[in-house]
């Protein structure tokens, strides 16, 4: 019985992670078909979409290491999505927590895809201002930013209640 509990509790979670997964294939498919690599369209005055393929981690971290990276972060991916739904199967249901982590486990799939299908991640979204550019980004990492995000503040709602 407790088997099932926890897988129960485990789906609407992994069901969060695969709609990100989902999305974030999708934009990023759809970049790959109408632009070509080093394309840019102006959207707003603060935001481009752009065509980027970053073979590194965030910030291009890596990106020039001569290509054992893409199996190093396909492997570090890989790991981090087990110990992921492990987390999430123990913990389905703290629901910020779990969201965070549904979040990230979408975020990080999504990107081990790319790194197996294409040897690099597909970036799109390009913020400016005042001539300073933040690094492309696309959905997956969205997720995972969103994710880190409430995980931090799961942690300080967590130090508040103990005190």
């Amino acid at each position: 019985m407790a088997i099932r509990k926890s897988a129960s509790s485990l789906i609407p979670w992994l069901g969060i992670a695969l709609i990100v997964v989902l999305l974030d294939q999708f934009t990023k498919t759809l970049i790959l078909g109408m632009f070509q690599l080093g394309d840019s369209h102006t959207v707003t005055s603060f935001l481009n979409i752009v065509r980027v393929h970053n073979s590194g981690a965030a910030f291009s971290f890596l990106a020039g290491a001569g290509g054992w990276q893409r199996w190093f972060f396909i492997g570090l991916g890989a790991l981090a999505a087990v110990f992921i739904v492990w987390m999430l199967r123990s913990h389905g249901g703290q629901r910020l927590f779990s969201w965070a982590l549904a979040l990230i486990l979408g975020g990080a799939v999504g990107n081990v895809i790319d790194r197996l299908l294409h040897g690099y991640v597909v970036d799109f979204i390009q913020v400016h201002y005042a001539g300073h550019y933040f690094p492309s980004f696309n959905v997956a990492d969205s997720a995972i930013s969103v994710g880190a995000a409430c995980l931090i503040l799961d942690e300080l709602r967590r130090v508040r209640r103990g005190r």
